[in-house]
């Protein structure tokens, strides 16, 4: 699995930049970059507060300078679609272009999707955001009479991510083919994943520090499992999906295909890339096991911050962010907020087996922009494209963009 971290919060370079290295992906070794395919027709429109944007010279740059294999986005603005398209292949050997309705895995994108089903819980008075985990889940967690469900949301309890034991390791081509081989097709339970953490050491004591830690969604789903006599997918299915109508998401188990069309994800061998599209994510579960398209993230994202999915009170408490220096950002409850100069910019950025996501948009939910891209090759202008992409976007026009860029600069290494 492969988060995304950015860095210092002090305008939007650093945020962008942040981004531009989650989208530049999680690749084990570097090869070149793919040729890419003319994007997928789209029309840049305007409601009048905006001008028109245009963001297909960004995704073909995406391809042709930062090495994806695909990249695909959707603009929202006010309710419309201010700009869709998509620049690739979606398979590399067939030669297929990328689709702009196309499916990916959105990694921790996930953990938004959880937060918002645990607020609901807490909205219902099933869940307690100060109670202490060792409530819910007694004898999961060392310490867990001193852990807070609200810690786990944050980032702030100090657990180990099980993601950086051995055990999950893809740091030299032995581990990547073990991975290809055997990995990816291996079912693990959540509580096997805690129990990799709980063998580490805490990063600091409960509430003392700030660490991204893949290990707190994992219990955030269980906790929901323990909470709602459901599995975590099922809540999610039934208050999320189902309601608004994201057809494109689903929440796999043990599938280890995405339905619909898709963009291939390969990683990098020396006699070729090796297709990844295909993995059996309870490695990641409610850290990261989400299957989404830009239309249903950006139908979410409105929902989530147009207050659609939460009441006040919670969504409220969705929006209460402690520091978080790793990122160069703000952490609320399974939400990232980059304070800019066009004003706050939440969402979250997710990585999982060649796949990159971004969702981010305003505070109120009325222009968002999701993005997707399977990373391949990697190259020292894909941080500038992927900024420049980010800023057109979200605070500037294709006319006047604005001063400044979006942190996002070690972003990859947060959903890993």
């Amino acid at each position: 699995m492969n988060d995304s971290q950015p860095r210092a919060r002090h305008g939007r370079r650093a945020v962008l930049r942040a981004a531009a290295a989650a989208l530049a992906g999680a690749t084990v070794l570097a090869l070149a970059p793919v040729a890419s395919a003319a994007p997928a027709p789209s029309t840049p429109v305007s409601d009048g507060r905006h001008q028109p944007v245009d963001l297909g010279a960004d995704l073909r740059a995406l391809v042709d300078k930062a090495g994806a294999t695909a990249a695909l986005a959707e603009l929202r603005d006010r309710g419309r679609i201010a700009w869709r398209g998509a620049a690739g292949k979606a398979d590399l050997t067939t030669g297929e272009r990328a689709r702009a309705d196309g499916r990916f895995r959105i990694g921790s994108v996930t953990k938004t999707f959880a937060a918002a089903v645990t607020l609901q819980l807490v909205a219902e008075k099933k869940v307690r955001l100060d109670d202490p985990i060792q409530r819910y889940l007694p004898g999961v967690v060392p310490n867990g009479a001193n852990i807070t469900v609200r810690q786990l949301l944050n980032h702030t309890s100090g657990l180990f991510d099980y993601t950086d034991d051995p055990e999950f390791a893809l740091d030299d081509e032995a581990s990547v083919r073990r991975y290809l081989a055997e990995g990816r097709w291996t079912t693990y339970s959540a509580r096997h994943l805690v129990d990799v953490a709980n063998q580490h050491d805490p990063y600091f004591a409960p509430g003392q520090g700030w660490k991204y830690s893949n290990t707190n969604y994992i219990l955030v789903g269980m906790l929901i499992e323990k909470v709602s006599g459901s599995t975590w997918q099922r809540e999610v299915d039934r208050r999320v999906i189902r309601p608004l109508r994201l057809d494109d998401t689903s929440m796999p188990t043990t599938s280890t295909r995405i339905p619909g069309p898709h963009a291939k994800a390969y990683l990098p061998l020396p006699e070729g890339p090796a297709d990844v599209s295909r993995i059996n994510t309870t490695v990641a579960g409610a850290a990261g096991a989400g299957i989404s398209s830009t239309h249903d993230l950006n139908r979410f994202y409105a929902a989530l911050f147009g207050g659609r999915l939460l009441p006040a009170a919670q969504l409220a408490e969705l929006k209460k962010t402690v520091p978080a220096p790793d990122l160069g950002a703000e952490y609320g409850l399974g939400v990232i907020r980059y304070d800019t100069a066009c004003g706050p910019v939440w969402g979250h950025l997710g990585g999982i087996a060649g796949y990159s996501t971004v969702m981010l948009g305003n505070e109120n939910g009325s222009r968002s922009l999701a993005l997707s891209n399977t990373p391949y090759g990697k190259d020292a202008s894909g941080g500038a494209v992927f900024e420049a992409l980010l800023d057109k976007a979200l605070c500037g026009s294709a006319d006047k963009p604005t001063k400044g860029r979006l942190p996002l600069r070690g972003a990859l290494n947060i959903l890993r």
